[in-house]
């Protein structure tokens, strides 16, 4: 029949798709392989690397937070303020230069991923055998495939013998899938799609020939490497260009409204310009991205000292805001290995004598080596006599099971291990005791129920079962035995993990599990990890929501299992909508979710691309460190709050001042020098923020950006900053009668003081005499304050436009600063109280 949806080429025959691609059994000819690989590698335009790097370089800096700096860099350069120029322009650079790094890194997992694809192939060409690279396959190509190969390319199986291939780092399952050329239903899971190869994958036995239906990035492979291009912005940077956005428009309506009303008012053209443009530089945040590095640098440092590699700054920020963990189950939450929970008989007990012919049968077999042989052969038994091996029956896909006939202390058996239906079907006995047996007949709905049951418990069960042979000239055959017991197979989850969950739980992080894995052993490993009830989600139902719905839909579930790795990162974005997510994984399958998310997190044994996706990769197999690194992130994040609350509100409170003051009096409020010299004094004790203490009731629940907030934060202390200059402003022109010197001077001193100590009182959501701040920011903005009072007395105090003030006037301005301290406290514990969950 014709095909009709070629996206599901697994619900397709072999010869159906050779039909469909102009193929044959004995492949292409040279000429119409050398014509489809014209046809479907198309030459891409060379551009020059120089071009290329030169692009991303100058792509940094079009953020509107960095254009806001960089035109202060203009503005300061013409105001003739070097030391402003040189501190921005460094810190504009440097923060460049670290974002185009970050961005050459991302590019980097690409090209892992592509390095993967670039294998030798062994292909049919006219019917002739041909090794090609993997980069020639093209649709319509024969692969001989082996025991060994990697596959280059996603196929559908045209004829197969014992093969099995592994699949963990795709689909996330543990175990070698079994293969064959049936089609099956095109909803069919990936991890069920037992006619397919994929390109990634690796065959651990039997060998194969397979059509070539996808390549390069057409392949599943392909599409992850075409999602880790992509570039996610993280729920941090947004808000960053966000708030970048928002105080330049603030900066540019007030710098404007003051130039042009001072011109109206015949004021002096120059120093009308020169206000204005010190009142854009006085707003812009040049030390946000210092504070943030810095604080980021920290961070990283600390992070190192757990064993763990901080790849990307920003995503230590990102750590802080992470209110939702999603994570794949194997090599992650577990070990990605299989061992032996239990081997018991048929009377549900631990038995030695199925612990001892489970061990003989697995040691003894000449076939495959398999994880579940492997686990097997670990097992510590009491050895009285080494078994030889007198015949074996290998195992295949039709049979589903594996005998092995031996000699063992004095007597000859036959031991069969499989399928649990298959072993049913060829006994006739059950094994009650030593001496003891019983018809089949009479047990067969009890054995079937407890396999039922270990399988409801997450394990994966194979039967045992023997007989014992007359003489070593018997027939070997799988008929009459009797049934000994089952082995429960299980993938463990990692040590300690429980009690990460329950620290993250407490710091207000849910978890969520998305695998590929079945979703009965899912649910199993999520019940051992204490989640109640779980909700599951199956790939196949992913499939029936719209992107709206889905992201409703999601909130609600605890557990993913049977998902193609697209759907990790459809299922990534959608929670996206609701939550700040950090996904952990460790397998190619897991690229493209580790890439979508706000903050990737990779572990210590997974494959190459999983970690170069990541921002954090964990050196030791401990999970506690991302509760620590959780903490670390919150610590970063509130700090760099800080900053931004001080800037958006003494700061701009003081801006909107001197620009109303500039309206009525008849000099200026503040001279230019003045203004950019009140930015220098305050820089040192706002630079020392990123490093300052954090109180833990600010660390027990996720950092959110929220735009709204500092608007609001931005509008009450602003007014309150504001208020009090305007009691500046009257005591120092009705009470004191102050000539424009001593103005400007009063104001000088009463502006910086209340910078300094906003500081303090805004670092903490509790009273601020009752947090400890850290020892750098108190030592410098001691240093700070003790400077401000010197400076109208100093002997260059003329140079910069002040004058000494009397005692009266200095005490004047002394208790209204203390009365804007008391009233800021007071005015911080009722916003943040009443705000604080917008």
């Amino acid at each position: 029949m014709p095909i009709n949806d070629t996206s599901a080429f697994w619900s397709y025959s072999s010869k159906e798709w050779m039909d469909h691609l102009n193929s044959t059994p004995n492949g292409l000819s040279n000429e119409e392989a050398q014509k489809r690989f014209k046809q479907f590698q198309p030459s891409k335009k060379q551009v020059s690397k120089f071009r290329i790097n030169a692009q991303e370089f100058l792509g940094q800096f079009k953020s509107p937070l960095m254009l806001l700096l960089i035109g202060a860099v203009i503005i300061s350069a013409f105001l003739g303020d070097t030391s402003d120029v040189f501190i921005i322009l460094f810190i504009v650079f440097s923060t460049g230069i670290m974002s185009f790094w970050q961005e050459r890194k991302a590019k980097e997992v690409v090209a892992k991923l592509q390095s993967l694809i670039s294998l030798k192939s062994t292909v049919l060409r006219a019917g002739i055998m041909q090794s090609i690279s993997s980069k020639e396959l093209v649709p319509g190509d024969v692969l001989i495939i082996k025991a060994g190969d990697l596959i280059a390319a996603d196929c559908v199986i045209i004829d197969c013998n014992e093969l099995y291939a592994n699949e963990a780092s795709l689909s996330g399952e543990s175990y070698p899938a079994r293969k064959n050329n049936s089609p099956i239903p095109a909803s069919t899971a990936l991890a069920k799609r037992s006619n397919c190869l994929w390109a990634g994958t690796s065959i651990v036995s039997g060998h194969a020939t397979a059509l070539v239906i996808n390549t390069n990035e057409k392949t599943i492979l392909g599409s992850i490497s075409e999602s880790v291009s992509k570039s996610y912005e993280s729920s941090f940077e947004t808000g960053i260009k966000d708030f970048g956005v928002f105080l330049m428009k603030i900066t540019l309506i007030l710098a404007s409204f003051v130039l042009v009303f001072n011109l109206i008012q015949h004021k002096s053209p120059i120093e009308s310009a020169l206000f204005a443009l010190a009142l854009a530089v006085g707003m812009a945040p040049e030390l946000l991205p210092a504070i943030t590095t810095i604080a980021m640098s920290a961070g990283a440092k600390r992070m190192l000292d757990k064993k763990v590699i901080v790849k990307k700054l920003s995503s230590i920020q990102s750590l802080g805001e992470v209110d939702l963990l999603c994570t794949d189950k194997t090599g992650t939450i577990t070990e990605g290995s299989i061992q032996i929970a239990s081997i018991i008989d048929t009377q549900g007990k631990e038995s030695n004598f199925v612990k001892k012919i489970a061990y003989w049968n697995a040691a003894l077999e000449s076939g495959y080596s398999n994880p579940i042989d492997q686990a097997l052969k670990n097992l510590e038994i009491e050895q009285n006599a080494i078994a030889k091996k007198i015949a074996e029956i290998p195992y295949d896909f039709t049979r589903k099971r594996l005998s092995i006939a031996m000699h063992l202390e004095e007597s000859d058996y036959l031991v069969t291990k499989g399928a649990f239906k298959e072993i049913i079907s060829i006994c006739s006995q059950v094994r009650i005791n030593e001496e003891q047996t019983c018809p089949i007949a009479s047990m067969e709905q009890t054995l079937l129920d407890r396999y039922n049951s270990l399988g409801n418990d997450g394990y994966r069960v194979i039967g045992i079962c023997y007989k014992t042979l007359a003489t070593k000239e018997s027939t070997v055959e799988e008929k009459d035995m009797i049934f000994a017991g089952f082995v429960a197979l299980q993938d463990p989850i990692k040590e300690g993990i429980q009690a990460t969950i329950a620290q993250l739980q407490l710091q207000k992080v849910q978890l969520k599990i998305i695998t590929g894995d079945n979703s009965t052993i899912a649910k199993t490993i999520a019940l051992k990890l204490g989640i109640q009830n779980p909700q599951i989600m199956r790939g196949d139902e992913l499939m029936q929501y719209t992107d709206l719905k889905l992201a409703e839909k999601v909130k609600n579930i605890h557990l993913f299992a049977e998902v193609a790795p697209q759907q990790k990162e459809q299922i990534i974005l959608a929670l996206k909508k609701s939550y700040t997510v950090a996904y952990m994984g460790d397998g190619i399958n897991d690229v493209a979710a580790i890439n979508a998310a706000d903050v990737g997190i990779s572990v210590d044994n997974a494959v190459d691309v999983a970690k170069e996706a990541a921002d954090f990769v964990l050196l030791e197999k401990s999970l506690d460190v991302i509760a620590v690194g959780i903490m670390e992130g919150r610590k970063t994040f509130a700090n760099t709050l800080k900053y931004i609350f001080i800037n958006t509100g003494s700061t701009f409170g003081n801006m909107i001042s001197v620009a109303i003051a500039s309206m009525f009096l008849p000099f200026l409020p503040m001279l230019p020098k003045q203004i950019l010299l009140t930015n220098f004094i305050t820089d040192f004790p706002y630079l020392s923020v990123a490093s300052d203490n954090v109180d833990n009731e600010q660390l027990q629940q996720p950092g959110k950006w929220n735009l709204k907030l500092i608007r609001k934060y931005m509008l009450f202390f602003g007014i309150h900053s504001s208020l009090f200059d305007a009691l500046t402003f009257f005591v120092l022109l009705k009470i004191v009668y102050a000539k424009e010197a001593v103005f400007q001077t009063g104001w000088f001193v009463e502006s910086i003081l209340t910078e300094l100590f906003i500081l303090f009182i805004i670092r903490t959501h509790k009273h601020f005499f009752k947090s400890k701040p850290g020892k750098y920011l108190l030592i410098l903005s001691i240093l700070g304050l003790l400077g401000t009072l010197y400076l109208p007395y100093a002997p260059f105090a003329q140079d910069i436009g002040l004058v000494p003030l009397s005692f009266s006037n200095l005490l004047a301005i002394l208790f209204i600063v203390l009365g804007y301290i008391i009233t800021a406290d007071l005015l911080k514990k009722w916003f943040f109280k009443k705000y604080s969950q917008l």
